[in-house]
């Protein structure tokens, strides 16, 4: 049978959900079971009670109080009572204050001699052998004066009878119960469980080259169908995910493939036969281009592979916003200059936010590169920053070659350019926008972008704003300088 082994390990889930539920349903049998027996027990002693003391009232009307020892009546309305009484079961007498029967009827005799300390009930013998006496006082007429009890019992034996018949259909039901509790609670389980199996099953099959598998779960939305969804959507991420890194993996062999072809053949090449020393020196030149071309891809992968790990950020703090775009749009003067483009700035004076300064000068210093490369000369690149709403809003506009409208939606995966942009002579390797995108998101802001072509392209980053305390320390914008100056030494590739 299939999948028995899960049923006889007690170490399944649903053997101990069947285990709990049968324990919980022992426990609330066993309480309520011993809640009716002593229910039933107390009833049936308030009835024999409830007739014991009718019935001494009754025998208390039959009682000749006329000599020195109380006696029932000779009369006969009084035999019909007592016959009546005794067929009830019901024995009556009439004992001495010391203890000596003087009087009675019914099965007297064998009633346990019980000598009452006071009137009220109580249970003389055992099992089946104990009555229920009931002691009433006789008094002289003055009442002062006690001339002994008269005594109405009634055998129990009944009762432990009837009892005994409850306790045994007990025996009988509870473990039948219990039986029944635990096969029902076992099909339940069984059944509430069976999607985990195709769950498990669903997972066991999936590899990392086969993602495919879906659990596709039709059953209603409860916790478990919430589970199976849950792990579709899972599923449906991770999928993307390995499909992202593998695209992330060849498109990096790619990249650098290409220069180190590059540097292979030159100086294949140049190594073929013997060159001029100007010869030489073009080939080393190209061959530095190269080399430089690999240095700039390799430390925007390793930056990539970092920030992905959060190994960049370690901590945010106050930075002077105001001061660090004003410095980086300072430096990017003399490159603009060069190609004729106008750089126009609207900066707010004193705006904060908290974050990284290294990584918001290069966010910023991309989209600036980035604006400058794909603007024709005499253009124009302008740039906005105003605080609103506990937010800063950035924006960086020029009036270049512009993006295509279906581009849009990917220029910010890795390794992506546009159509218009696949010359290596003006594109970087499609990372530059990957780790703005990545940055924004190190900062919990947002970024957008609207471009035409032909007419140009604005960025807009929503950084959220802080109000530095007292004791704050914030950038210093010689050290913004100073990094900037490095990091343009080094090259900033972009779209």
């Amino acid at each position: 049978m299939r999948g028995i082994r899960y049923r006889v390990d007690i170490r399944t889930l649903r053997v101990r959900l069947t285990l709990w539920y049968v324990l919980l349903m022992g426990i609330t049998l066993l309480v309520f079971s011993v809640y009716v027996y002593f229910r039933l027990q107390n009833n049936l002693i308030a009835q024999v009670d409830s007739s014991l003391q009718v019935t001494a009232s009754q025998a208390l009307t039959n009682l000749d109080m006329e000599n020195a020892r109380p006696a029932f009546q000779n009369t006969e309305e009084a035999k019909t009572t007592a016959a009546q009484l005794s067929s009830a079961g019901v024995a009556v007498q009439v004992i001495s204050s010391e203890g000596t029967v003087w009087d009675g009827f019914g099965a007297y005799q064998s009633v346990p001699k019980w000598r009452p300390s006071g009137p009220g009930f109580v249970t003389v013998g055992e099992d089946k052998n104990s009555w229920r006496i009931y002691s009433q006082p006789i008094r002289s007429a003055d009442g002062r004066r006690l001339i002994g009890w008269l005594q109405t019992a009634h055998s129990l034996a009944s009762v432990e009878h009837t009892l005994e018949g409850l306790r045994e259909q007990l025996y009988f039901a509870l473990p039948l119960v219990l039986l029944l509790a635990a096969l029902g609670g076992f099909f339940l389980a069984n059944r509430a469980l069976s999607p985990i199996d195709r769950i498990t099953r669903t997972a066991q099959a999936i590899t990392a080259s086969d993602l495919n598998q879906r659990i596709n779960y039709q059953g209603p939305a409860d916790e478990v169908g919430r589970l199976a969804s849950t792990l579709d959507h899972m599923l449906e991420r991770l999928q993307q995910a390995f499909a992202q890194e593998r695209r992330f993996t060849d498109d990096a062999a790619h990249e650098l493939r290409t220069p180190l072809t590059v540097l292979k053949g030159r100086i294949g090449v140049t190594l073929s036969r013997q060159r001029s020393k100007s010869h030489y020196e073009q080939t080393l030149m190209e061959l530095d281009r190269e080399v430089d071309r690999l240095i700039h891809l390799s430390t925007a992968l390793l930056f990539l592979s970092r920030i992905d790990q959060n190994l960049v950020a370690r901590g945010t703090r106050p930075v002077h916003f105001s001061e660090l775009i004003i410095s980086i749009v300072e430096q990017m003067q003399p490159l603009a200059e060069e190609k004729g483009i106008e750089i126009e700035s609207r900066i707010e004076q004193g705006i904060i936010v908290c974050g990284y300064e290294e990584l918001l000068m290069r966010l910023f210093v991309n989209i600036l590169d980035n604006a400058i490369k794909y603007t024709p000369a005499g253009g124009q690149v302008s740039v906005s920053a105003m605080p609103s709403n506990g937010e800063v809003i950035t924006r960086v506009a020029d009036t270049g070659v512009g993006i295509p409208e279906a581009e849009l939606p990917h220029i910010f995966e890795r390794f992506y350019r546009v159509a218009s942009d696949r010359s290596r002579a003006t594109g970087g390797a499609g990372l530059g926008l990957s780790i703005v995108d990545e940055i924004v998101r190190q900062h919990s802001g947002r970024i957008d972008v609207q471009s035409q072509v032909g007419q140009g392209t604005t960025f807009t980053i929503v950084l959220p704003a802080c109000n530095p305390t007292e004791n704050s320390k914030v950038s210093d914008p010689d050290w913004l300088h100073s990094h900037w100056a490095k990091g343009k030494a080094n090259g900033h590739k972009s779209r």
